[in-house]
């Protein structure tokens, strides 16, 4: 059976457990360009009619991609070790949502909300309910000293907030250098069990645009905003060699940000576990890295190489770095913290 090729049209199939030797409800999904076609050659239809372990689901109509036409000449858009580096324009919604409902993923998102960085909260999660992860399953992971704060925003079905105590004696330069320790705790304790994949975010933030599926990868990091188009020289790393965050002056691809990472949970785990060990080396040798734990996130991306790469638009401030062309859309931004001393209470 002949395949359009004016428009795309795709199958997934779902294969469950017991097929392939695997126990439970576990399934592995096929991508099938033409289903029809396949079907029909392999004799798989007869094969296994009737059986419930056979779920053939869901087709879909889209623009053919155009293999001679790249879809953004003005970024990167592959790294040199061929991972996607994730722009408007570079995707297409409609398939990967299809693609992570079939697999019927949970999304785990953490954020902390210490002290006065409370305040955050409401706006954060008021803007993720409208943007993060629509039509997905989705876990707010709390962290904060003021479970009695913590407000109250409608959800989604299919989504809750999880409020995850934690000392309140914290400075924001502890809760920085602890942020991976308590990370890398639940998701042995608890995210292992619960969720699929781990958003790890900052709560100063606001969502001013769709953040989906399209982020979600093995291990993924964000460009920072102020080094996206910065000569390696001028990023901020850890330049002392003393330390386990170093990274040598003629190393490093990308200067990552700190407040936007995550993958799956396995992969999160082996992050901040590393991470967390490293800073406890370096302060054990009186050490403490230049910008916390966003040294130490660089320099395992730098041995550890993302599958997936985001964009700025991804993380942004708007007040310090306008709306350059460049930007697409802004996806997660900063929210403008006036005269507030955050950091200093």
């Amino acid at each position: 059976m002949r395949c359009s090729w004016g428009l795309g049209r795709c199958g997934w199939l779902r294969v469950q457990g017991t097929l392939l030797g695997f126990s439970g409800a576990a399934s592995v999904l096929f991508y099938l360009s033409c289903p029809e076609a396949i079907f029909s050659h392999w004799g798989l239809l007869k094969c296994f009619q009737g059986s419930s372990m056979l779920e053939p689901v869901g087709q879909m109509v889209y623009g053919q991609p155009k293999v001679l036409t790249p879809c953004r000449s003005d970024v990167l858009v592959l790294t040199p070790w061929l991972a996607p580096v994730v722009w408007e324009g570079t995707f297409n919604t409609d398939v990967l949502n299809e693609q992570f409902r079939l697999w019927n993923a949970t999304i785990g998102l953490t954020v902390f909300a210490i002290r006065k960085y409370m305040v955050f909260l409401e706006l954060f999660l008021q803007t993720a309910e409208k943007y993060f992860m629509v039509g997905h399953r989705v876990t707010y992971y709390v962290f904060t000293d003021r479970p009695a704060d913590v407000p109250h925003v409608p959800l989604r079905e299919g989504r809750r907030v999880e409020v995850l105590k934690v000392p309140g004696a914290l400075s924001w330069q502890e809760v920085s250098m602890h942020r991976m320790e308590m990370i890398s705790n639940f998701s042995q304790q608890r995210f292992l069990h619960e969720v699929d994949y781990l958003v790890c975010m900052d709560v100063d933030m606001k969502f001013c645009d769709h953040v989906g599926v399209e982020i979600l990868s093995p291990l993924f990091g964000t460009l920072h905003p102020s080094f996206y188009g910065a000569a390696r020289e001028a990023f901020t790393y850890e330049c002392r060699p003393q330390s386990q965050a170093y990274i040598p002056r003629d190393e490093g691809h990308f200067y990552y940000a700190g407040g936007f990472f995550g993958g799956s949970v396995v992969e999160v785990l082996q992050l901040t576990t590393a991470c967390h060990q490293a800073m406890v080396v370096d302060q054990a040798n009186g050490l403490e890295a230049v910008w916390h734990d966003e040294s130490h996130l660089n320099r395992y991306l730098l041995d550890h190489k993302p599958t997936k790469v985001l964009s700025p638009e991804y993380l942004w401030d708007r007040q310090k770095l306008g709306w350059p062309p460049v930007m697409k859309k802004l996806r997660f931004v900063a929210v403008p913290k006036g005269h507030l001393d955050i950091r200093g209470s």
